[in-house]
């Protein structure tokens, strides 16, 4: 599986420690790596997988995540590994590509025989679901139990009609009878409702027992359905677990860990291990390579709901990979991670407008909105700072760490109140502007298109039609120059990342922001600004309205 470099890689000095897998720049050798590996993508003819590239093939299109990772061998050579993510073709895994963490053993084995019996009880199941008795005595509970309760409120109406009406004849026969015929007529209505409690407690026995009877015909068979629900679960976490045991994950020492020892207070997720990333390491640990840098890029079309390019680096996702490679780099000198980088420091926040109750900044991009986990300074702490008599939270919105421009600032809670009431009833008017790479993009237009974060890779969001949020961005194009597009947003909603997903999506404008490094390249910065705001002043009551020029 290691595979030299084509080109002479003499004049490349290789990194002083791993990459930081979630967050990285590629360096130069995964680079000319996944070149190389992406040449041979494009003429190989080994082996056949639609990756959406070309419009005649007819099967569905799937788009691949494939890595690479730089190495070293005991000899001191310099080489590389190449993996892909999941399942690649229906064939056996294509030469070149470093094998699975766990490879299932030819069949018969413990999961085909685990699966055929599990297959088994599901047909079993459906069997008797769909079984003639089993529908007519479930059917025969339902009705006993629906015409109970049906008779039993109508009698409990009708006790209630009858006492108020005892009630009423009571006290009429009160004024007119003499002591005595009265208190004979008042026997009288209370032999009358000991009646009506003793029928409507003769019907409830009635019911009780006709649902008693019609339990008895369900039960064995109920029985029967629970116990191979039971064991259809029993088997199928059975296999789970052996699966998870089976997947053991290498470090730089040697010692192993499986999915279940790496998950211990959660299931590990669909296709845990089966990323490249953790592929890649895995082979390394195991064949004595040592790991110098490694990269991933999207290979193919991109899915409906996420944003891969063609070609483009991502990192490593968090959901499944995070918790393994903890692990597998845990005795590696890796990166520093670069989200623990305050890339706000030093940088100056400028106020455009202030009086006593409000003012406008122009927020530096590399600053964050409020504070983070690892990372305290923010324009939350330095207002807090500067106005330390303030009462109630400053910040009314937020903009994104890489984003900068307008934001506003309440001095007070009652102000900050009547802002973010503006912004809940979309008073607020925003405008931003954005260099996109790219120069496709029709003159203006709207965007709607639903988003949701991804559960398995915060901080990105999707496209989501079932569970996302509605959001709607007007844009109109200022100019277009060498490849790029200076635009105009005014978002409608303001959901997160709203403005970069319906950029950089394909259903969107599908040109990414200039520098955004979730959704498209990086650049010097990402080119998002807000650069303009109206409101009406809580106070005063007058409209307001703010510009800041953007610095790119």
């Amino acid at each position: 599986m290691f595979t030299h470099f084509s080109s002479d890689i003499a004049h490349i000095a290789l990194p002083s420690q791993f990459t930081f897998p979630f967050c990285y720049e590629a360096h130069p050798l995964s680079i000319l790596a996944a070149e190389e590996l992406q040449e041979k993508l494009t003429i190989q003819s080994d082996w056949q997988h639609n990756f959406g590239l070309q419009s005649a093939d007819e099967t569905s299109p799937i788009g691949k995540m494939f890595g690479v990772l730089v190495v070293q061998s005991s000899e001191g050579e310099i080489g590389y590994l190449s993996a892909y993510s999941g399942k690649l073709t229906n064939m056996a895994r294509p030469a070149g590509f470093v094998p699975s963490i766990y490879e299932m053993p030819a069949e018969p084995n413990y999961f085909t025989l685990g699966s055929d019996e599990i297959t088994l009880l599901t047909k079993q199941i459906a069997a008797l679901q769909n079984d003639a008795d089993f529908k007519a005595a479930h059917q025969s509970l339902r009705e006993a139990k629906a015409a109970g309760e049906q008779e039993l409120l109508e009698l409990r109406e009708m006790l209630r009609e009858s006492k108020a009406d005892r009630k009423t004849r009571r006290e009429a026969a009160r004024l007119e009878m003499p002591e005595a015929e009265f208190k004979t007529f008042e026997a009288e209505l209370a032999s009358e409702s000991v009646k009506r409690q003793q029928y409507v407690g003769h019907r409830k026995r009635f019911w009780l027992a006709e649902v008693e009877r019609c339990e008895k015909a369900v039960i064995p068979l109920a029985e029967k359905l629970n116990a191979f629900q039971e064991k259809r679960a029993s088997i199928s976490a059975d296999l789970q677990r052996q699966i998870f045991e089976a997947y053991q994950f290498l470090d730089a020492s040697g010692e192993t860990k499986s999915l279940l020892d790496i998950f211990t207070e959660e299931q590990a997720p669909a296709g845990a291990g089966e990323c490249a990333a953790p592929k890649l390491l895995n082979y390394a640990f195991a064949n004595n390579l040592k790991p110098i840098s490694m990269a991933e890029f999207w290979w193919g079309a991109s899915p409906s709901s996420e944003i891969r390019k063609h070609g483009h680096f991502y990192p490593a996702c968090k959901s499944k990979c995070q918790p393994i490679l903890g692990h597998m780099l845990g005795k590696t000198e890796v990166e520093v991670n670069p989200l623990l980088t305050n890339y706000g420091e030093g940088k100056q926040i400028e106020t455009i407008f202030e009086d006593e109750h409000l003012c406008v900044i122009n927020k530096p991009e590399g600053l964050l909105s409020t504070p983070g986990k690892e990372i305290s300074d923010s324009v939350a702490t330095r207002m807090k700072a500067k106005y330390p008599k303030a009462t109630g939270p400053m910040v009314v919105h937020r903009l994104d760490q890489d984003t900068s421009g307008i934001m506003l600032i309440a001095k007070s809670i009652e102000v900050h109140k009547m802002l973010q009431a503006q912004f809940i009833e979309r008073s607020i008017k925003k405008r931003y502007l954005a260099v996109l790479d790219g120069d496709q993009t029709p003159d203006a237009g709207l965007i709607d298109l639903p988003l949701r974060v991804d559960l398995d890779n915060r901080p990105y969001q999707v496209i989501c039609y079932t569970h996302g949020k509605r959001a709607i961005t007007h844009y109109k194009v200022i100019e277009r120059n060498k490849g790029v597009t200076r635009i105009k947003l005014t978002p409608v909603t303001g959901r997160s990342h709203q403005l970069r997903v319906h950029m950089a999506h394909q259903l969107g404008l599908n040109s990414p922001i200039k520098g955004d490094t979730l959704y498209g390249s990086k650049a010097n910065r990402m080119h998002l600004h807000a650069d303009y705001i109206e409101f009406v002043h809580p106070i005063s009551g007058r409209k307001k309205r703010v510009s800041c020029a953007a610095e790119f």
